[in-house]
Order: structure tokens, then C-alpha cells, then sequence
């Protein structure tokens, strides 16, 4: 499964769009400062995410994303296309929960099954 993913600088609120195939890696790398388009704004927590069957799907919908400039429209896209997250509907998947239980974004518990 490849996820499209939004996390959030915790300071700064800024957004920033990703896909990845591993998301419990790649929000920990974000962290470590290994992204150079998001190492000023560490740390960042992770926001919303949707889970695709094929790395093209993914990458079709994080260009669609990155494409939206304004935050109220890309907040807008994320709950009308089913994304789960904060104050989105949804279960997580075991590993995302892992994820949300770690970095204590919020109660993940609301979303399991």
C-alpha cells in the first residue's frame, strides 16, 4: 500500500504533501531533518493520510494536492476525498495508529475500528 500523506509543522503550521510507501519511515525522517524541503520547520506531525493500491494512484493524487495552493482548499479536498487524520473520518490502519501513538498527535483511538 502506498499512502499520500499531510503532516504539519508543529511551530509554523505549515503544510507539506508526500507520498510514500513506508509513512511510519518517512514522518521519521522528516523529523530527523533528512528532507531538505522540510528540516527548518521540524518537528512535524502527521496530519492527514489516505492509503493507495499502487504507487500511481499515489502519485496522481499528490500532484493534485501540491497543485491547490490555498490551505482552506486543500483542507476542503482532504475531507471530501475520504482522507483520515485529525478531524477527518476513518479508521487507521495498525501501522498509522502505531504512528499517531508515538509522535501523541491526537487521540488515535477515535479512529480504530
Amino acid at each position: 500500500m502506498f499512502f499520500v500523506y499531510i503532516i504539519e509543522a508543529r511551530e509554523s503550521k505549515r503544510y507539506y504533501i508526500g507520498q510514500t510507501e513506508d509513512l511510519e519511515e518517512r514522518l521519521s525522517r522528516h523529523n530527523q531533518g533528512k528532507n531538505l524541503s522540510t528540516k527548518s520547520y521540524i518537528p512535524w506531525q502527521l496530519k492527514w493520510w489516505k492509503g493507495y493500491e499502487t504507487r500511481s494512484e499515489a502519485v496522481k493524487v499528490e500532484r493534485k494536492l501540491k497543485g491547490i495552493k490555498k490551505r482552506v482548499g486543500l483542507e476542503k479536498f482532504v475531507m471530501v476525498n475520504g482522507f483520515s487524520g485529525c478531524g477527518a473520518v476513518g479508521p487507521a490502519t495498525p501501522g498509522v495508529a502505531r504512528i499517531l501513538e508515538k509522535s501523541k498527535i491526537f487521540d488515535f483511538q477515535i479512529f480504530r475500528d
